[in-house]
């Protein structure tokens, strides 16, 4: 779970016109808006206190995409109210005629789920009030707002007519537990005696405790013992040793344990880490996660990324047998170690804002990366068997792209994962989801739409199309 940075977007024409709105429900809203009759608009302004943007062109086509945005760390802000995955994909999309539409959520940043379910809704109804009703209206979302533009679905049935889920994390509540999971390890098995009095959860010094955590991961690099030691909190959140969007998957040990370090770092200290869970118990009311009754020995045994770990403690511990002697010492260290209870409030509290259900009234296509390390792909395993169980699972289409990093897609990606769920949504017939189909359709693209962005460097290349076949690892901590 990690946010995206805008990039640079056109700037919008001169400010025609500003006025205050009052929507039929009572909600206040403030408005700009460019562009003449027969021109694309655009639109910006709050409603509720949360900013939006609409762009519509002058060809609209009436179908509106509703784009819901992934998660914001406190201190950082957006340039412009993002409407897709890319400012590619964005110019791309409305010169096809497509309407875009987004919320920036109350507040904007931290664990917005509950916001963004009633600001999105609000910049609907605001939509079709003051730009015009769509013929028909997509879900989309990235990471966190992958899971909100699903839950937007399933529980306004008759408001979408699809959603295209990007990078999401459907089951926020064990995302932020397996967050746990490897925050405990790296203070139990990494942090010096001396400074393991830091706080994980209610944290009373947010930033020192992730201080400490960032030092033990950066120190833990420097030797074999300690590389181990990160492979193995790595692995119970599942997390795959591949980093970069542009480069190759890495082969050697060290370089993929080096690459489970900076998810570690970067996604789950410093993003959703000590800091991220002052904003996440301010809305939950408490503590949501917890690590009582854990067995790491045996979620280590389910990991994707046992084998790693495995290698990497067999270059740490050169002598026979002593390898597993010392992988087995520090699964019982964690095993033994203190435990972390939840709050029964801010259990349910997530239960009820962050876990989808899989009902699928509507058709919903998954766009992942195969080898994310910040939403990791089991969560769209999971996904599946929740579609199995409470949905038609004939509306559910699931595509991997293999790739490093964390939506890591280009705007060709994109628009060919749309095409294939609107094609569902008008015609209740998918058309061919192999990746061979789909690589070939993305190559048609022009070359300007195969940027992806790569978020180690910050920087964008073009990538070839990557479609792949792929059935991803069992989600180690399901909430159900």
């Amino acid at each position: 779970m990690t946010h995206r940075r805008t990039g640079v977007l056109v700037a919008a024409a001169t400010l025609v016109a500003a006025s205050a709105v009052v929507g039929a429900d009572g909600t206040t809203a403030t408005a700009g808006t460019t562009g003449k009759p027969g021109e694309r608009r655009s639109y910006t302004g709050e409603i509720d206190g949360a900013k939006y943007r609409a762009e519509v062109p002058e060809n609209w086509n009436g179908t509106l995409l509703l784009y819901s945005h992934g998660y914001y760390p406190a201190g950082w802000s957006p340039e412009k109210t993002a409407l897709t995955n890319s400012e590619e994909a964005e110019k791309a999309l409305l010169d096809e005629g497509f309407a875009l539409a987004a919320s920036d959520y109350k507040g904007t940043y931290g664990y917005a789920v509950e916001d963004a379910a009633d600001d999105q809704i609000a910049l609907q109804d605001w939509f079709a009030e003051h730009v015009g009703r769509p013929e028909r209206t997509i879900s989309t979302g990235q990471s966190m707002g992958g899971a909100v533009a699903v839950l937007l679905g399933e529980r306004n049935p008759d408001r979408f007519d699809g959603v295209l889920a990007m990078c999401a994390e459907y089951d926020g509540n064990g995302t932020w537990n397996t967050a746990l999971d490897m925050t405990y390890a790296l203070r139990t098995l990494l942090v010096p005696e001396a400074d393991q009095d830091i706080d994980l959860v209610r944290p009373r010094d947010p930033e020192r405790s992730a201080k400490v955590l960032e030092t033990a991961v950066d120190e833990a690099l420097k030797s074999e013992r300690g590389r181990a030691r990160l492979a193995l909190a790595g692995a119970l959140g599942n997390v795959p040793g591949w980093y970069s969007a542009h480069e190759a998957r890495p082969v050697k040990v060290a370089d993929r344990v080096r690459a489970q370090a900076q998810w570690l770092r970067n996604a789950y200290v410093a993003g959703i880490g000590p800091v991220g869970r002052v904003d996440l118990e301010r809305r939950a009311g408490g503590n949501p996660s917890t690590n009582v009754g854990v067995d790491y020995r045996r979620q280590l045994a389910g990991s994707a990324q046992k084998e790693l770990v495995r290698k990497a403690y067999r270059e740490a511990y050169r002598e026979a047998g002593a390898a597993g002697s010392g992988l087995s010492a520090d699964v019982a260290k964690l095993n033994a170690g203190g435990r972390i209870a939840a709050d029964a409030k801010a259990v349910a509290y997530m239960k009820r804002y962050s876990v989808v259900r899989g009902t699928t009234p509507q058709p919903v296509l998954t766009l992942h990366n195969a080898q994310d390390g910040g939403a990791v792909s089991d969560q769209a395993g999971w996904y599946a068997g929740q579609v199995a169980r409470n949905g038609d699972a004939g509306n559910l289409r699931q595509t991997y792209v293999n790739r490093g990093s964390h939506c890591a897609f280009s705007a060709a990606d994109e628009i060919t994962a749309l095409k294939v769920l609107l094609t569902k949504a008008g015609t209740d017939r998918w058309p061919s989801t192999s990746p061979r189909v789909l690589n070939r359709t993305v190559a048609r693209h022009e070359p300007g739409l195969h940027q992806v962005l790569d978020l180690g460097t910050f920087e964008k290349k073009a990538m070839p199309p990557a479609f792949v076949p792929f059935s991803p690892a069992r989600f180690p901590r399901p909430t159900r």
